[in-house]
């Protein structure tokens, strides 16, 4: 049976509103990742270099590991989430899924951290963003399942590396088709994104709304939901790989900024 990390997304406690000017603190969370042997919580500057100059906020690195979490408190004292990409995938016995194909790394412990920060989060009426396996997470904590199965189309993830900038270079279509924040932001119509990941969304987690599709094999590329009265935003390419050149990506992290910034100011 899949496993739900969802608290029911009531609207939660006020506590953690902005004061004075200040900008708002939003946490970027981190992986479990090997470095020089030795075990390390790692980000990509590349996801934390947009949040603080496009989205306008201070950044706090989140480490995923469970012990070292008070969800409670961290939820308090940030204003929004951003889930990144990341080298693993979420393990299938979070959502009641068949062993991944060998090859396909797995960060338990980002899982954990991931799914309860989230769900604090949400029921406190603070606004969640993800990227790729951020994406995926939200879809999970709304009791989605993901696949590995992601089309037939070349521009999807094959190896087990995740290092190599060339991976960034496969682009493709998508359309906007949705309702919401993010359609608001860009607009209607067709886009080229980039797709660097192996799951995809299998089926849509209750009370997500679809923003965007690939129109070659109908794969989910972008998510929107708001349960508390904050935006949940997940899309599945890397707004941060191209932020620098590509309008509709500064505009999902300036949407970041204006969700983190209103509920600074509540």
């Amino acid at each position: 049976m899949p496993m739900e990390f969802g608290m029911g997304f009531r609207h939660g406690s006020q506590a953690g509103g902005g004061t004075g000017g200040r900008r708002p603190v939003v946490g970027v969370l981190c992986c479990n990742r090997t470095l020089d042997g030795r075990a390390a919580q790692a980000v990509a500057s590349r996801f934390v270099a947009p949040v603080s100059e496009h989205a306008g906020v201070t950044v706090l690195l989140v480490p995923a590991v469970p012990d070292a979490i008070d969800v409670i408190g961290i939820a308090h004292l940030l204003d929004g989430l951003l889930l990144t990409g990341s080298c693993s995938n979420l393990e299938p016995s979070r959502y009641g899924g068949a062993t991944l194909p060998e090859g396909q790394g797995l960060d338990a412990r980002r899982d954990d951290v991931a799914l309860r920060l989230a769900s604090q989060m949400i029921e406190a009426g603070k606004p969640v963003f993800g990227i790729c396996r951020g994406l995926q997470e939200l879809n999970v904590l709304f009791g989605g399942t993901l696949s590995p199965e992601v089309g037939p189309s070349g521009h999807y993830r094959a190896d087990a590396g995740c290092l190599s900038d060339d991976l960034f270079e496969f682009h493709h279509d998508i359309d906007v088709v949705g309702a919401g924040p993010l359609t608001d932001a860009i607009g209607r119509g067709r886009r080229r994104v980039n797709s660097v990941h192996q799951q995809g969304i299998d089926r849509l987690g209750r009370d997500l709304s679809v923003e965007a599709v690939a129109p070659d094999d109908g794969l989910i590329e972008a998510v929107w939901a708001e349960p508390c009265g904050a935006p949940v935003v997940g899309v599945q390419w890397h707004p941060e790989w191209d932020v620098a050149t590509n309008a509709d990506s500064r505009a999902f992290f300036r949407l970041f900024g204006q969700a983190a910034g209103a509920r600074a100011l509540g």
